[in-house]
């Protein structure tokens, strides 16, 4: 029977297809359109691409392809799912800070966005769904399992502007406390104050069989350009799971009349 509207033979993303993004598509469920609807090396669009399933398929199946998203999130964890699953792949991202220069343009214009992309560059889940609102201390979250087994968690607090103080690293000992984690996390725009990085050893360290760990970590957005990274004795591969590698030879495509 020739394929009807009803398209109930493709199963939701479920397993290890699943990349913990909200809004996710099955990857057979793009690759069907994309090849129902165009040829090899033609430009397929997807204007929001969230996860990046479209463009995925696309690459899988030899088209070219663009895709845009709002977000940060989103376009990190296209770029971390496009790598893992084509190791050889060459592309170009656009809008994202490159530099300082880049990110201090980005605090000025959206600190949301700032937040967003900050939190992305430790690989932490952005707090409250991505929701813009009010201030809880808390603007991500890493996942992270000190024996393999049990998940704890760090928090994330990231601050954009010029003018950073010691009561900022106070109050997210605070609230690292007050939430249960066992590690705080950081992140400035501008240079540190020495009286900040008292406070932060004074918090002490984050005890477990493997090691220690600074209980609060302070991370310049410059650092993090240099690939410097928070010190977790084990991250959780849950906070978004590792896209398999695809073998693009498999199942070439015959030419659309």
């Amino acid at each position: 029977m020739p394929l009807q509207n009803d398209w109930n033979d493709i199963r939701p993303v479920s397993g290890n297809e699943h990349l913990g993004y909200p809004t996710q598509k099955p990857l057979a469920l793009l690759e069907r359109i994309i090849n129902a609807s165009s040829n090899p090396g033609d430009v397929v669009l997807d204007p929001f691409c969230g996860c990046g399933t479209a463009v995925h398929a696309a690459q899988k199946l030899g088209r070219q392809w663009i895709g845009i998203d709002v977000t940060h999130l989103a376009i990190s964890l296209i770029e971390k799912r496009l790598k893992d699953a084509f190791p050889s792949i060459a592309f170009e991202v656009h809008g994202t800070p490159k530099d300082l220069a880049g990110a201090r343009d980005l605090a000025e214009r959206d600190k949301y966005q700032f937040q967003w992309w900050a939190v992305s560059l430790v690989n932490a889940v952005p707090y409250g769904g991505k929701k813009k609102g009010a201030d809880t201390g808390i603007d991500g979250i890493i996942y992270f399992k000190p024996d393999g087994k049990t998940t704890e968690k760090a928090i994330v607090s990231v601050k954009g502007g010029m003018n950073v103080g010691v009561g900022m690293v106070k109050d997210l000992i605070a609230t690292v406390d007050r939430e249960k984690a066992k590690i705080g996390v950081f992140i400035t725009l501008a240079e540190p104050t020495k009286p900040m990085d008292k406070e932060a050893v004074t918090a002490g360290f984050y005890q477990t069989d493997y090691g220690k760990f600074p209980k609060i970590q302070i991370l310049t957005i410059e650092a993090l350009f240099s690939d410097k990274k928070p010190q977790m004795p084990w991250l959780d591969p849950d906070a978004f799971k590792k896209a398999a590698r695809e073998n693009t030879e498999a199942g070439k495509q015959q030419k659309l009349i």
